[in-house]
């Protein structure tokens, strides 16, 4: 018999608030959390604009001695660990490890500024100035590497990297694995500190992010005809999962019950979606399907919404032939935060937990325009937020190389 799956801890890091209280305290503020790009220079680049966090201290949370063996990405990721941990009022110690306790995380690049920016070292003052810990830096795995040894996580544990669906398979795949029976406790979630000039620039020089020079709260316009690319973020989102009959027995707050989660992909091109959002559509569908939730059911949608005109009009049209002429109400939240890779759809997780738990959906910030994709019927909320009950919420993460992930959530009553 499967078990029922329950979020019963929230973490968070993004340019909008840290924590889950002030990821939610942000979100009702209704503002954006982008600016100008502080840590480099961007007087050579198109885009000026990322969601920096700048007042993160690392040696708050962290020893002088951790910290010369952890990147900021996996800082991050132990940071965000002991949020959710704190948040669900879960003790767990290396002194009493638990083979029922995994770890499941995401990121689309892991340490690869902490390469890049060593590698800068390198060329300048050469071999000596490669640190001895750089090889356990750069890997993606340091991150659920680092959150196992930390908190004694002995069952699974990995970290996936499915560009920008990275958090919401993270958040999948841990409810797969307690619903098996595998697991009682998943550490799950995704981080990303991709703010470099060289990782930057591959970006860039694709012509991906928005080119705002003058407004950088404006930068992130998801559905809004003038949308001109993503805005770059870093941060991250964690979660804790349990199986119901765990979280109950020990008396926890439960946010919602995850009840169905799909990855497909498009088959089609690195770069590019499936123009009408077939596999999109399908990823939504079967979520659905193994939640056991019909379309007319969903109360909510938590779009990708990356504010590029290609994927924005994509997933408008895979919504609308989906749940038909007048859909559910639907929004992007990365205008608060940016996109912050595949960091993303674990941050948009949280949200549609705190969506949930608060009855109130946040808005479209910077949407004065609707692109011609959004026909009437379809029921976007944009500029301001709406108060609303939320039963079943659908949240939608899409990435290069054609992935689509996508999972329902369910308030347990």
């Amino acid at each position: 018999m499967s078990s029922r799956v329950v979020i019963t801890g929230i973490g968070a890091l993004t340019c909008a608030g840290h924590g889950r209280k002030g990821l939610w305290e942000g979100i009702l503020r209704e503002q954006s959390g982008i600016g100008f790009i502080s840590r480099f220079d961007t007087s050579s680049y198109d885009a000026k604009c990322a969601g920096e966090i700048n007042d993160f201290d690392p040696s708050q949370h962290f020893p002088p001695h951790k910290l010369k063996r952890i990147d900021r990405y996996a800082q991050f990721a132990l940071a965000l660990t002991q949020q959710a941990l704190d948040d669900a009022e879960l003790k767990l110690s290396p002194e009493q490890p638990r083979t029922d306790v995994g770890v499941s995380f995401g990121t689309a690049l892991g340490g690869i500024t902490t390469a890049e920016l060593t590698h800068e070292r390198f060329i300048r003052e050469g071999v000596r100035a490669i640190p001895a810990a750089l090889a356990l830096q750069v890997f993606g795995g340091s991150a659920h590497s680092n959150i196992s040894i930390a908190y004694g996580a002995r069952g699974y544990s990995t970290t996936n990297s499915n560009s920008c669906a990275s958090g919401t398979v993270a958040v999948g795949e841990a409810f797969r694995y307690i619903r098996e029976g595998r697991a009682q406790v998943m550490i799950a979630g995704a981080a990303e500190a991709p703010l470099a000039p060289l990782t930057f620039g591959a970006f860039d020089t694709i012509k991906s992010m928005a080119k705002e020079t003058k407004d950088p709260t404006r930068a992130c316009r998801p559905f809004d005809a003038t949308r001109s690319g993503f805005v770059m973020a870093e941060g991250g989102g964690s979660l804790i999962l349990e199986s119901l009959e765990h979280a109950q027995a020990r008396g926890a707050h439960i946010y919602a019950e995850v009840l169905g989660y799909t990855l497909n992909n498009d088959a089609y091109h690195m770069s590019s979606s499936l123009p009408e959002g077939e596999s999109a559509l399908e990823s939504m569908r079967s979520s659905l399907d193994e939640a056991k939730v019909r379309p007319d059911q969903i109360d909510y949608i938590n779009a990708h919404a990356s504010s590029t005109p290609m994927n924005d009009g994509t997933e408008a049209r895979a919504v609308t032939k989906f749940f038909g002429k007048n859909t559910p109400a639907i929004s992007g939240t990365k205008p608060y935060y940016g996109h912050a890779l595949g960091a993303s759809g674990a941050i948009e997780a949280a949200i549609c937990c705190l969506a949930m738990e608060n009855s109130h959906i946040p808005p479209t910030l910077n949407c004065h325009e609707p692109c011609d994709e959004i026909t009437p019927g379809f029921d976007l909320v944009r500029l301001k937020g709406r108060s609303q009950q939320l039963k079943y919420i659908l949240s939608n993460s899409f990435g290069f190389g054609g992935i689509n992930a996508s999972l329902v959530f369910g308030k347990v009553a």
